[in-house]
């Protein structure tokens, strides 16, 4: 049984030129090498979405049903993590930059 599938797909004209033009700059070897390396990006960037969703987001949204006392709500003002300060220190944070996705999320 072949590991392969033939497909016929329909692009915009413009997407047609990106591929066109990376495998006429040696980019790629086929344009069918394009397509699977845009969908491997597309998979990685889903995998990386539902991690977050799972790992950050649905714990804060649980813990914030069960104690809504630790809502803030939109109407005070609140300053941005970028431009807050440590208390101790009286540098500015950093943990916004610090926080990204653990490589692992796409290696699946």
């Amino acid at each position: 049984m072949r590991a392969t599938q033939q497909m016929g797909i329909t692009l915009p004209n413009d997407m047609a030129n990106v591929v066109k033009s990376k495998v006429q700059a040696g980019e790629y070897a086929s344009e069918s090498e394009v397509i699977r390396v845009g969908l491997r990006a597309l998979i990685a960037r889903d995998r990386a979405v539902e991690t977050w969703l799972t790992n950050l987001v649905g714990p804060a949204y649980d813990a914030l049903k069960a104690d809504p006392s630790r809502a803030v709500t939109a109407d005070l003002p609140r300053e941005p993590p970028w431009r807050s300060t440590d208390a101790r220190s009286g540098r500015r944070r950093s943990a916004w930059i610090r926080m990204r996705l653990s490589p692992s999320c796409c290696t699946k």
